[in-house]
């Protein structure tokens, strides 16, 4: 087993192992956190494009086949029944609002998902979690032995050759 930077996990490190480590790790958590943003992002406008392409095909249904579904229908209507031609043109033309109705319904529904979806804000959250442990992190104490300390109670700093 070793450590990120390849050291064996024990051995003891330098000053500055140690900080290109936990920079290492930091620009990773940084880098993930972002990803996570862009595919959190990606999830919501998939399902927002989902809602107004359901609401475009509703105003399709409503402006292109509307004529010709209304004359089909009413003459349909017509020739099973002996009613009048302008009561069968309005139920044609319920017939066609229903299902206008049904693909706005379909619309609203996937909207309310994408704006429910709040992924950016959970990636806020997460990254603002993150500052905050990074914050409360403390040096390991180190203990001092005999041979660091120099006289007159001042310690001498171990250097590292690397």
């Amino acid at each position: 087993m070793s450590a990120p930077d390849g050291s064996p996990v024990g051995a003891e490190r330098s000053i500055g192992q140690l900080v290109a480590s936990a920079t290492t790790e930091i620009s990773a958590l940084v880098h993930d956190e972002i990803a996570l943003a862009k595919a959190q992002l990606k999830r919501d406008v998939k399902r927002g494009a989902v809602g107004g392409g359901a609401f475009s095909a509703a105003g399709a249904v409503l402006i292109f086949s509307l004529p010709m579904l209304s004359f089909a229908l009413a003459y349909a209507i017509r020739t099973w029944s002996d009613w009048n031609l302008a009561v069968c043109f309005l139920l044609s033309f319920a017939a066609n609002v229903v299902v206008a109705g049904v693909l706005v319904l379909i619309g609203v529904v996937f909207a309310k998902k994408a704006k429910k979806g709040k992924g950016p804000q959970k990636t806020a959250a997460s990254v603002k979690e993150s500052a905050a442990v990074l914050q409360n992190v403390k040096p390991h104490p180190r203990q001092v032995t005999a041979a660091d300390r120099v006289g007159d109670g001042v310690e001498a700093v171990a250097r590292s050759s690397s």
